[in-house]
């Protein structure tokens, strides 16, 4: 069955069920470069071909690493005029990535608090710590597909095509859970 007609029966499917939107989440294998769009433990789409940042996937130790940062998210905004034509940004850096970097000295304890109290008030952290900000997932806008196929060339982003991400709207929202492994 090809790809886009199982979208559109997932798409009228999702129409049906109010609910099912909520318990969408998104898993990202930084390791085989797929994105999968779930609804439990069921791959609803699988997007392959995607692209990491310039230096793999770990811990973020700073701001212009260009490390892909693993852990769990929230999409905390979504711009649709982004030069990478769709950019959805996590609630990055995380409780945990903070606390990591908390104890190993690279960030201060009120950068720490901020960060936590930003989450404890579901607002987006701060962008601009020590631990750099601006990651999510986005589009290739004016960036070259060939590069892009053969490798990875983020700043610490996942990126996917114009076509992906244009996908990736319609299944995805703000809120809605992002695993990075």
């Amino acid at each position: 069955m090809p790809a886009r007609f199982l979208i559109i029966i997932f798409i009228l499917l999702l129409s049906l069920s109010a609910h099912a939107k909520d318990d969408i989440w998104v898993l990202i294998d930084t390791q085989k470069l797929v994105l999968e769009v779930k609804l439990a433990d069921i791959t609803l789409v699988k997007f392959s071909n995607i692209s990491i940042g310039r230096n793999g996937s770990g811990f973020k130790r700073k701001r212009g690493d260009d490390i892909t940062p693993k852990g769990t998210y929230k999409i905390a905004w979504i711009n649709r005029k982004s030069q990478y034509h769709l950019f959805f940004g996590f609630n990055y850096p995380s409780r945990e990535n903070a606390q990591q970097a908390l104890e190993k000295g690279l960030l201060d304890k009120k950068s720490y608090a901020k960060i936590i109290k930003a989450h404890k008030n579901n607002q987006v952290p701060p962008q601009n710590t020590p631990l750099g900000g601006l990651i999510g997932i986005h589009g290739l806008g004016r960036g070259d597909k060939k590069i892009h196929k053969m490798i990875n060339w983020t700043h610490g982003c996942i990126a996917l095509t114009d076509e992906q991400i244009n996908n990736l709207y319609t299944l995805i929202k703000k809120n809605t859970t992002v695993i990075v492994e």
